[in-house]
This record gives C-alpha cells, structure tokens and sequence, in this order.
C-alpha cells in the first residue's frame, strides 16, 4: 500500500520506473476523498488551485486521504503562497504541486517553502497532524527527504527555461499540464481540437521536459483526462500519472448510466431522453 512505505521509496520507485496513478479531488468533499482513497489509487491531489477547499476543509480532506491506502497531495496557488504550502504541509499532505512556473528563480522560491533550513525556509512548529505520527524529530528529521515537490509545466516560459528549472535542488516531480501549456504556446489557436494535443510543436516541447527530467533524475509527471494515451506516456517515461479529476469521473461514470438508460427505454418501447450534460 502507497501509505506503508515512506515518501522517499515513493520516489525511488517512481524513478526506478514504477507507475504510481493518482487523481485530482476538486469536489471539497472529505467523504468522496475517503472512499477514493480505499479505490486503488497510489495518489489523491487536493487541488486547492481551482477547487473551492478552505483550510478547515483541506484539514478534513487530508485526513479522509489518511484514512485509506493513497499518498496525498495538495496543488496550492503557486511559488509564492507560502501559507498555503505551509497548512498543506503541517495538515499531513505528502506532496505539493506549484503550479504556473516560469523560471529557475520561481522554482527555487517554491521549493525552499516546501523544506526545512538549511535546504529551505519552511517554519518548524509543533504539534501538527504531520507530527502525529513519528513525533517532531522524527517527522522534521526527514521531511526534506520524504515531501514530494512537484513543479507544473504549464507555460511557453517553463519549457524555454525547462534547463534551468529542473536543475534547482529539490525538485522531486515535473509535472506537465498539456492544456495550459498548449494554450500558452498559441496551439489552441493553430489547430482544430484535439489535434492540438498531438501537434509536432506540443512534442518538441515535451521533449525538451522529457530531456530536462532524465538529465537531473526528476521524476515526469502529467495530467490526463482518462485513460486512452497513459501507455503512450508511460513508454516515454512519465511514472506519476492523474488520469482525471472526482468531478470528472462523476460526469463520465454518469454518462455510462444514462447510456445504459437511453438503451433500456428504447428496447421497451417507453420514450425518454436524457437532460444536457456538461460533457455534450
């Protein structure tokens, strides 16, 4: 199980080319983040970025994740929210994501919130749930090495300085966000959707990540929406995979049902038509 073994094998199985499959939590539930961490993931992100997660709640979905087999981590509001890395990280999360990166200066300002002095700057305080556990030496002596630092590669910027941000000490996971990404590269304008997801330019880009990443052990990550390319990024290396978000599998699993329901009326001759989705 994900939560038996320390963050640090975490990692070195991820960079001895173990997948480890995760998903994005945006419904603020700690009831639905409980059940999916008892649902086979390796990993659950709290994505504090875009879903509407207050401390109080964050606290409360921290401590559902624990409850079940998945490591936690939590997305916060970028290199410089050093209160919110800071909740994340005394609330028991096991990893951080930074998103919106643009250079070597903004990762090494992320990743010094994220570590103890003398690595980082991050404050020492005790009693913390994060402590609960193996105390405060025994918690503060290997966080460095057990917190998982995720950067996000999502901007033109990122990928022009993809060299120098994967170089910065501490950076365990780059994790690329096609979509911004091929928004920020002007691809959305270029190419007619999906095509843009498959362009020679989105590839090139990847590349130099996927070249930035080997070149410094840092683990590739990436965010999916379901399952259809993950063998295509796990041939290319990438180890730490999201194939989706909780809100996300609720439409999708929804529109299995309603399918099955349209199929069901037909057959017994009774008229019924499903209500607009936000999938279609």
């Amino acid at each position: 199980m994900s939560t038996d073994i320390s963050g640090e094998d975490f990692k070195k199985q991820m960079l001895g080319g173990a997948p480890k499959m995760g998903l994005f939590l945006n419904s603020h539930s700690p009831t639905v983040a409980e059940q999916l961490s008892h649902s086979g993931y390796d990993w659950l992100l709290v994505d504090t970025q875009h879903g509407p997660m207050g401390d109080e709640k964050l606290s409360a979905m921290l401590a559902a994740i624990a409850n079940g087999n998945a490591k936690s981590m939590v997305r916060v509001g970028g290199y410089n929210d050093r209160a919110g890395i800071q909740q994340a990280l005394d609330l028991g999360a096991d990893g951080i994501l930074i998103p919106y990166i643009n250079t070597a200066e903004e990762a090494r300002q992320g990743v010094s919130c994220c570590l103890y002095p003398t690595a980082g700057t991050r404050s020492v305080y005790f009693p913390q749930r994060s402590m609960n556990r193996d105390g405060l030496l025994g918690y503060a002596g290997n966080a460095n090495n057990n917190i998982m630092v995720a950067l996000q590669v999502e901007t033109a910027d990122c990928i022009k300085n993809i060299d120098e941000i994967a170089a910065v000490p501490g950076v365990d996971i780059l994790f690329l966000g096609q979509n911004d990404l091929c928004m920020s590269m002007g691809l959305y304008e270029q190419y007619e959707f999906p095509h843009m997801y498959t362009s020679p330019e989105l590839q090139a880009a990847t590349d130099k990540l996927i070249n930035a990443a080997n070149s410094n052990s840092i683990i590739l990550g990436l965010f999916l929406f379901g399952t259809d390319r993950v063998a295509e990024f796990l041939n290319q290396g990438y180890t730490f995979i999201s194939v989706g978000n909780d809100l996300h599998h609720v439409l999708t699993q929804s529109a299995e049902y309603i399918a099955d329901l349209e199929g069901i009326a037909k057959e017994s001759g009774k008229q019924w038509e499903k209500q607009p989705t936000a999938l279609w």
